[in-house]
């Protein structure tokens, strides 16, 4: 509290003005800043950094001789391949979203050609009216058996009936279920996938629980796939690398300039 003062001197003039010293006392603020920072401290809920969740496949209980190795009818392939306009990524006029493009097949690449359609194309698209579309859709018919149980989780801890711990707790074990049906992703990134294009491949082994995947460069037997479906449906898949095209371009721009400024 504040506190005044007159302060009582000696004799003084007639008519002189009297002196007031003001005291303040902080002391009560003091202790009033230290309770509300305790109560904002206790009544706060700190802020989760907004980071990219990774499942990382895992070779716990798995033979060193085995860790290699997937059934036939569990693997699945990516190829990812970015559509271009020039030397920029092609957009979707609608969504407003670069084009990548998922060429995959199951199994073991089958380079005699012998099943129709073995190499088929789908795009990043997520969800439609709540229902899974894309390559989301063909990952979650894979993961059949995980999604399932997934969801049940995910039902508990809207409904309460779960803390968000158990919940994370209980989506791991269940994405690692040996026991479970669980595909083996391979994802390969073309030579002129984005960096967004893998992110998003990362994204969809989150979204549908997938536990085992892994990223490789394509192989000769992924060209000779690619190069039959270029046959077979008339588009142009392998082509030169348009970050090198480009790169090459502005070298030839820069040497013909400095032919001109020599000259």
């Amino acid at each position: 509290m504040a506190q005044i003062e007159q302060s009582s001197g000696g004799k003084k003039k007639k008519g002189a003005q009297k002196k007031m010293s003001i005291h303040v006392d902080f002391t009560p603020m003091v202790d009033m800043n230290m309770l509300l920072i305790t109560f904002f401290m206790l009544c706060t809920t700190m802020i989760k950094s907004q980071t990219l969740q990774i499942v990382l496949p895992t070779n716990e209980d798995v033979k060193k001789e085995q860790q290699s190795q997937a059934k036939q009818s569990e693997a699945i392939t990516l190829i990812l391949d970015t559509e271009y306009n020039g030397d920029k990524p092609r957009v979707d006029a609608e969504t407003g979203k670069t084009i990548h493009n998922i060429y995959y097949f199951e199994g073991i690449a089958d380079t005699t050609f012998v099943t129709p359609n073995y190499l088929r194309k789908e795009q990043f698209v997520g969800n439609v009216n709540h229902e899974a579309q894309g390559i989301r859709k063909i990952l979650r018919n894979k993961n059949k058996q995980v999604m399932e149980e997934y969801e049940k989780l995910k039902e508990q801890w809207k409904n309460k009936e779960i803390t968000k711990e158990e919940f994370d707790k209980a989506a791991k074990k269940n994405a690692a279920d040996s026991l479970k049906t669980r595909p083996v992703v391979v994802i390969k990134p073309g030579p002129n996938t984005t960096y967004e294009g893998l992110i998003n491949a990362i994204d969809e082994m989150n979204i549908n629980q997938i536990s085992r995947y892994s990223i490789e460069l394509p192989t000769h037997s992924d060209t000779l796939l690619l190069r039959h479906y270029e046959q077979q449906h008339g588009e142009t898949i392998i082509r030169p690398t348009i970050r090198a095209k480009a790169a090459a371009a502005h070298h030839v721009a820069t040497a013909a300039e400095a032919s001109t400024a020599n000259q």
